[in-house]
């Protein structure tokens, strides 16, 4: 499975008031915030503290704000208010949704679509696998998820399902910070499982299966950015972009 955020128009608009305190601000706002700031490794009750990834404190100062906590400077898209601002790729930031997609292992066919407005793939892979159980009956044999899907709250959520997962911690050939097995014992599991040649093998296989079609919906069908507001509707675009592109692919292998 693969991330791909695609892009809306820029059109912000500030807050009027600067409130400081978190009841202050709107509940959307402050939801709006907290999944920003897990988005960026952080974790309520963190004590403005930075941490790494095996939850020890790392260097750098406090974070400016509480958990949660938007920016007196925060805005939000006229255009569409359910969009957020995401990263670009290529560097600087948009307004944006996070499509991904799953994708099977013999024919590029793209077997689950959702669409989030949350920038962080965390949380996303137990909706995608229902998603893709419902469309197939049944749960694939293996799944393979890049680090954007790692997070202890997943594999607690997932320990009992019954495919096979294999989400990497890191990029590979980069060198993974000590992991706390008493705090995260789950993720000190998948990185002892990535230490067999065998996960590594598969994990490899990942860029093969889920890069192609993200890049043939850009480039092949042109799809770049939405024409539709609002989560639900977007999110419907997005999968009818995806079923284009499995009748697409479909089309070309019966023609071989």
């Amino acid at each position: 499975m693969s991330g791909m955020t695609s892009y809306l128009p820029y059109e912000p608009r500030q807050q009027q008031l600067l409130p400081n305190a978190l009841q202050d601000w709107p509940p959307e706002d402050q939801q709006r915030q907290r999944e920003a700031d897990t988005g960026r490794g952080r974790s309520e009750g963190d004590e403005r503290k930075r941490r790494g990834g095996d939850g020890n404190p790392k260097g750098g100062g406090p974070y400016a704000r509480e958990f949660g906590v938007p920016a007196p400077k925060a805005q939000e898209n006229f255009t569409d208010p359910q969009s957020r601002i995401m990263k670009r790729a290529g560097g600087g930031f948009d307004y944006a949704y996070n499509a991904q997609a799953a994708v099977d292992d013999t024919a590029h066919i793209i077997v689950g679509a959702q669409l989030s407005n949350s920038g962080s793939d965390a949380g996303r892979l137990a909706p995608m696998l229902a998603a893709v159980q419902q469309a197939l009956g049944q749960a694939p044999t293996m799944v393979l998820a890049d680090a954007g899907y790692r997070s202890e709250a997943t594999f607690e959520q997932l320990k009992d399902h019954p495919s096979e997962l294999i989400v990497a911690l890191g990029r590979e050939g980069k060198q993974q910070v000590a992991i706390d097995a008493a705090r995260r014992p789950l993720t000190a599991s998948m990185a002892q499982k990535f230490q067999r040649p065998e996960t590594q093998e598969a994990y490899r296989r990942r860029k093969w299966l889920s890069e192609p079609p993200n890049g043939w919906v850009k480039n092949v069908l042109g799809f770049r950015q939405f024409s539709m507001r609002g989560l639900a509707k977007a999110q419907a675009e997005w999968k009818l972009v995806c079923a284009a592109l499995n009748l697409r692919r479909m089309a070309t292998l019966v023609a071989k």
